[in-house]
Order: C-alpha cells, then structure tokens, then sequence
C-alpha cells in the first residue's frame, strides 16, 4: 500500500466549487488528508491566483490554500457545464461550495434538490452571513467580517480600531468547515447518511468572540490595549535597554512573586498595596507596568531572558517575520506549483509515525481531461 493509499481520507473525492480563502482552507486540508479534491474554476482562475505575486510570482494564498488539488475549469452557464457538474455531484463524497448564497441553486443545483438525490453526500455550504436574516445577500470578505462582527474594536491600541494580521476570518471559517464536515464523515460511516451543513463567516467570528462579548453584557465593555491583556496585569510587551521587546504573562500570584524576586529584585512587591494581587495590579495597571518596564530597561535581552527563565515566568519576543522566517521552531514543506517549488511553514498537526508529502499547485484546467469516474 504507498503512503497515498494509507492517508486517513484517501478513496474520498472531494468536488470544490470554491474561490478565495475560506473554502480552500478547508480543502486544502482534505486533500493533506489523502481526499481527492476537484476544484472548479473560471476560465481566468480562482481570483485569489492574483492577490500578490510573492511565491516564485504566483499569489502566496494560492499556493498556500490548493496544494494537491485538480483544477478543472466549467463554465456552468452552460448546458455542457451543468451536465458535467451534475456527474461530478454524483461521484463526489463531499461538496464544499462558497458562491454567493442561493448561487448554487440559481445554476440549477438546489442544495434541496442535492440532499434528496444524494443522500449520502455531505455539503458544506460558506457564506458571509447565512442564508436568511438582513445582510444574508451582502457580499462579505475578510476584513469586512473582522469590522462588522466588532472583532476591530478589540484589536489594536487606544489610538484605533485595527485588523488582525492575518485573514483570521476566513481561516477559521475554513477550520470550522473543515471538523464540521470530518464529523460528518464520521457520522455517515456510523448511519450511512449525508448532511447539509451551512457555516457563514460572522457566526464564526461571533462564536470565537463569546468572551469578549460576555465582558461587555456584565458591564465591563473590552478595551484596546495593545500587547496587554484586559484583565491580567502585569502582561504586556517591555523593552530591554537594546530595544527588543519581551513580553511577559503572569498567570498568578505565585508567578508574580518569582517575577519579583528574580528580576525586578524586590520580594517585598508582593504584600505592597498597589501590587498585593492581580486584581489591584490591574487597577493599578500604569503604575505596575511602568515599575516592571523600568528594571527591564536597565537589562540585556540576553540577560532578562535568563532571569525569566530562572523565574519560571513565561515570556516570548515579539518578533517580525524576518524573525520568524529564521526561527528554529519553523517546520517547513516544500510543494511544487507551475513556477517551481515553494517552501512555507507545515501543517501543524503532526501524525507520529506518518510522513506526508503534500501534491503540486494547479495551474488553472491543468485537469481537463480528468477521469470523472
């Protein structure tokens, strides 16, 4: 049996009718998973091919996001179209689709109508806000979602709301759609029957936001506040006297005391009144920071490194992604797209004693003449 065959999703076809971020996160790791994954494009290709050309002039979500994937360019418009992906319906196990809700049945493919002809076929259908309610037919990306589901108003500093850094919308839609739909399989391989699944982008960010919003319905609305944290105190970013910032997290009272004796060398902070417990550090959150952020400023990186280590404190650097780019924790993967190989960080999920290898990016309709059986 080769690798390929004892991959644990490897037999399952996968039919794609996807563009952008979300969706093809979701596949992407199906076919890690050994799925062979169909992926329909446009004529002129997923418009997510043209978001930059930094990955041997290639877009760097492309080739990221459609690794091992088959591409297949339908106009389904057509009557031709429509035929071909009716079979392609019929052969699949799954079918992840994030066109414009209602798209799908537009074309002539209920997702009813797919439900009651295929009953053991597991849909998994992506849109901004759901299939009913006010915004249902907006269209919505990313950085949309992160501002209309108030995740903006949390992030940043004082000066201004900001976006997180990453498309962190779509990739946890596409996280979401990806266990939804293994559950799924699970569940057919139990009863035999396939499901209808429905995930919008603004259910996921409200669902990842249930803390803060919890904060704000008790009366304590969140605030932006950088690199600390809302309700711990000290946990924030300090400089060293060259410049590096160090973040630092204390979780308790106990991490507090070492963090006093070790490297602000004062044990007797621990019983001040301004700094008895986390609660009054919080209160008293300009003076504490500014009292740990002036012993950090007479130290080394080097040297405050080793006193957190010393004192069991947790901390981290803030790096950039140059730092990143040579960190030594980086676990890379090399994959091959139309413009040669590409080398980005790996799939987290690591299976002991399994070594995967993970397919090429398509060039748009590489797949013409696939085998549809």
């Amino acid at each position: 049996m080769s690798d390929k065959q004892r991959l644990p999703l490897a037999g399952l076809t996968v039919l794609a009718l996807e563009q952008a971020v979300a969706a093809p996160f979701c596949t992407s790791r199906l076919a890690d998973a050994g799925a062979r994954v169909i992926k329909i494009e446009r004529p002129e290709g997923d418009f997510a091919r043209g978001y930059d050309d930094v990955a041997q002039g290639q877009s760097s979500y492309f080739v990221w996001l459609n690794r091992g994937k088959e591409s297949l360019v339908v106009d389904l418009a057509s009557a031709e179209g429509k035929e071909t992906l009716r079979d392609l319906i019929a052969g699949a196990d799954v079918l992840v689709q994030n066109l414009k809700p209602g798209a799908i049945g537009r074309l002539g493919f209920p997702l009813e109508q797919i439900r009651r002809d295929h009953p053991r076929l597991i849909m998994c259908s992506i849109s901004g806000y759901g299939d009913t309610g006010p915004l249902a037919e907006r269209k919505a990306y990313d950085l949309l979602i992160q501002a209309e589901s108030g995740l903006c108003s949390i992030t940043g500093g004082p000066d201004g709301p900001a976006r997180v850094g990453i498309s962190v919308v779509d990739i946890a839609t596409g996280s979401t759609a990806h266990a939804a739909i293994l559950e799924a399989l699970i569940g057919r391989s139990i009863h035999g029957d396939g499901a209808d699944i429905r995930i919008s982008m603004f259910d996921v960010m409200a669902d990842w936001e249930t803390v803060p919003l919890l904060n704000h319905e008790g009366g304590k609305s969140p605030k932006r506040i950088g690199l600390a944290h809302p309700s711990i105190a000290p946990y924030g970013a300090f400089a060293s006297s060259d410049g590096v910032l160090i973040l630092i997290s204390i979780q308790s009272e106990r991490e507090w005391a070492s963090l006093c004796r070790h490297v602000l060398g004062d044990a007797d902070l621990t019983v001040h009144e301004k700094f008895r417990t986390n609660v009054i550090r919080v209160r008293n959150r300009a003076v504490t920071d500014a009292l740990v952020g002036g012993i950090f400023a007479q130290h080394s990186t080097d040297a405050l490194e080793a006193m957190l280590d010393k004192a069991n404190v947790a901390f981290a650097r803030v790096n950039d992604m140059a730092a990143l780019s040579a960190h030594p924790h980086v676990r890379r993967v090399t994959v091959d797209t139309p413009n040669g190989p590409v080398s980005y960080p790996a799939p987290a999920a690591i299976v002991d004693g399994e070594t995967r290898s993970f397919g090429p990016v398509p060039a748009v309709g590489d797949h013409k003449d696939l085998d549809l059986a």
